[in-house]
């Protein structure tokens, strides 16, 4: 990359063409602009003392790792744009910025980029001056980026410094192909100290993952030299690597190859406005005429000596080769106060399709919740069997037999009390069926709610899978009986340890506390409230609530079917609360970012403002 000793020959058809325009008026002036104040924030963090510099290096730091860590739910809305941008971002943080707020003084790295069959490789190896790339449309090493610096160079290009997780291998002379996905290092004592050139894969190339690979290496360059044909030029690939170069104001020089002579100048002309119209009308300007000239895989006679001069000055002087990156790291920096933000409110866009999920989970359990308590409250259970097996107990006079003179029962007692026994068990039945039905299809319908709610939002559909596919989801009646058995034991006991408070009645009667505890629970289900007017009623034996008023009088009643009423609520809601289990874990296992996430990331944006 040595300056050639006469002057590019532009005149002739046979020779390369150089269309130039705005700053880049000779081949001595490199591609940047004076940054004026955009600069000074890059130009302080090199002079600026020892503290400062640990201060800017710890912010990007923090600013990497609160990137890193953060996760996105697949499927949801902002997922695929969150993490493209979370990479892209990070990227550049660890391959790009860091490792030159580090070390300033590492080696310039010049990335030659561009369209399939642009004659990359060929432009490298002339620009070197030997053979350092195999060329080729279908060339090997498509995938295979080769790296030529000065061997004083390589140790900077290993996978401590540069682009860690990337595999690499170092080949002297001539870099032959690696495996697909590997940089080739070619260490070349043609190429000057301090300066590397490298010839990435194909930013058009059919394979996704070679362009992916090409922006990952354009991320890490201080100058683009982005090379086009003469037929490939207005395609939208190009345009979007261009337009990536001009958000970031990254220091740029294009080059289009393989043009023709006829029509020559209204191509150039036309590849002119569209720069200008793309707002790159500062960038260097080079063409490379359809020629045969190429020995040795690199271009004979001067067709690129016009490039190699226009980079031998960027790299000639350490004062050019400063302005170059400074002006890529200022514009990459400058870059994250817009790219952060944009990452944060893509972050945003899951927390909130998260509360909205959430939301639906609490919306519906709580609805269950309402249509438990208002049927209670309402007596709706008091009809159908369960009615029928208490008209059979109360109707039988069965509750009154419950109460029994103090003494010892007689053997007609003994064999009343289990003819009385089957009747009640039934009734006991029917309240934990009906009492099962209500909580079972309370939940059921809250369920099947949160599903349909869920598969409308986007996405939603493949987090519905995944709940129903967690083990034990679903209320299974014969758990839900077991628990309210265990609660109408807790109303037995609950009797016993009140025991009759009327002394009239606790000194002559003893009674049966699982029998008295039904008559609680028919009290609690609303039998006031849904029980027919008048001789209907009464024709069914007595009302719970009067037996029970004189068992334990008013107050202790009223206790009593306080804690009762609480201890039911209390075990629907736990009931409730394992049936949306299955959702509450898929959606935490979904990988939504944290509410605070998105703030500490414009905290971030923030805090690199002030200390850049």
């Amino acid at each position: 990359m040595t300056r050639p000793s006469a002057a590019p020959d532009t005149s002739g058809s046979g020779a390369s063409d150089r269309f130039v325009a705005g700053p880049a008026a000779t081949s001595a002036q490199p591609a940047v602009r004076g940054n004026g104040s955009r600069g000074s924030g890059a130009a302080k963090h090199r002079r600026a003392p020892a503290t400062e510099d640990q201060r800017f290096e710890q912010v990007l730091e923090s600013l990497r790792t609160l990137i890193r860590d953060l996760e996105f739910a697949d499927g949801l809305p902002a997922a695929e744009e969150g993490r493209v941008l979370q990479a892209d971002v990070l990227a550049q943080l660890s391959d790009y910025v860091l490792p030159r707020v580090r070390r300033p003084d590492i080696p310039l790295l010049i990335a030659v980029a561009g369209s399939t069959g642009a004659g990359k490789s060929t432009l490298v190896n002339s620009l070197v001056g030997e053979q350092v790339t195999t060329t080729g449309v279908r060339r090997p090493t498509t995938n295979s980026p080769v790296l030529a610096c000065n061997p004083a160079d390589v140790d900077w290009f290993s996978e401590a410094s540069f682009i860690p997780s990337l595999p690499r291998v170092r080949q002297q002379g001539l870099a032959m192909p690696g495996k697909d996905g590997m940089l080739v290092l070619a260490a070349s004592e043609a190429m000057p100290p301090g300066v590397a050139l490298l010839d990435t894969p194909d930013v058009d190339s059919a394979v996704s993952a070679h362009h992916e690979f090409a922006a990952k290496f354009l991320d890490a360059a201080d100058l683009w030299v982005f090379v086009t044909t003469s037929t490939r030029y207005a395609d939208a690939r190009v345009w979007e690597f261009l337009q990536v170069a001009r958000d970031r104001d990254t220091s740029l020089a294009v080059v289009l190859s393989r043009v023709p002579r006829k029509g020559r100048r209204q191509l150039l002309d036309h590849f002119g406005a569209m720069l200008e119209a793309n707002g790159l009308g500062g960038a260097a300007r080079f063409a490379i005429p359809e020629t045969d000239q190429v020995r040795g895989e690199r271009f004979t006679s001067n067709v690129a000596d016009h490039i190699r001069a226009f980079l031998a000055d960027v790299a000639g002087e350490a004062e050019h080769r400063d302005r170059v990156s400074r002006r890529t790291f200022v514009g990459v920096v400058e870059s994250f106060r817009t790219r952060v933000p944009e990452l944060a409110r893509q972050v945003e866009t899951q927390i909130e399709a998260g509360r909205v999920l959430d939301g639906v989970i609490g919306d519906a359990y709580a609805g269950a919740r309402r249509h438990v308590d208002t049927t209670l409250a309402e007596g709706s259970l008091l009809s159908g069997s369960l009615l029928a097996r208490w008209q059979e107990v109360a109707a039988s006079g069965e509750l009154a037999k419950s109460l029994r003179p103090r003494g010892k029962r007689t053997r007609r007692a003994k064999a009343e009390a289990a003819e009385r026994g089957q009747r009640v068990a039934a009734l006991e039945g029917a309240v934990r069926d009906s009492l099962s039905a209500l909580v079972v299809s309370a939940a059921e319908r809250a369920a099947h709610e949160i599903e349909d709610r869920w598969r409308e939002v986007p996405g939603g559909g493949g987090l519905v899978d995944r709940a129903k596919a967690v083990p034990g989801g679903g209320l299974v009646v014969q758990r839900v009986r077991e628990e309210l058995a265990e609660w109408q034991a807790e109303i037995a006991e609950l009797t016993a340890a009140s025991g009759a408070t009327k002394r009239s009645v606790a000194r002559f009667v003893t009674f049966d506390h699982d029998v008295v505890a039904l008559v609680l629970i028919m009290d609690l289900l609303g039998y006031e409230r849904s029980r027919a007017a008048g001789e209907a009623a009464d024709a069914a034996g007595p009302s719970p609530q009067r037996l029970l008023k004189g068992l334990f009088g008013a107050q202790s009643l009223r206790s009593m079917g306080t804690t009762a009423r609480d201890n039911l609520r209390r075990r629907v809601d736990e009931m409730l609360g394992r049936e949306r289990l299955p959702f509450d874990s898929t959606l935490a296992s979904a990988g939504i970012p944290s509410e605070d996430s998105a703030v500490q990331l414009y905290q971030a944006t923030y805090n690199l403002e002030i200390s850049s």
